[in-house]
């Protein structure tokens, strides 16, 4: 059994080339946001969900973006109603949003 039912992982990096990446879009806040809805409706922790921010995913370009295990889905996201939508169906429900899915 693994230490947490899933894992969300937020690319938070900050390229500063230019180049598209994630921070320019605001990743780190909404990845705050959603460590704080998931503690609010206590899903977080041990055997819940585990959300972290994470280097370079390599997937700037479509970015923002974070990843969910162990499924490996990925999505791409705009603001808190795109991160509500994954919180409730995938990381509560197991539910892939496909219309998020990259």
């Amino acid at each position: 059994m693994s230490y947490y039912e899933r894992h969300a992982f937020f690319c938070t990096n900050l390229r500063e080339d230019g180049r598209p990446c994630c921070q320019r879009f605001g990743a780190r806040d909404l990845r705050d946001y959603a460590k704080q809805r998931c503690k609010e409706l206590g899903i977080s922790g041990p055997g819940k969900v585990r959300v972290n921010s994470a280097g370079c995913l390599d997937r700037c370009a479509e970015g923002p973006v974070l990843v969910v295990y162990p499924e490996g889905t990925w999505y791409s996201y705009v603001d808190r109603e795109d991160i509500d939508e994954i919180i409730e169906e995938h990381l509560l429900n197991g539910r892939v949003v496909e219309r998020l899915e990259i």
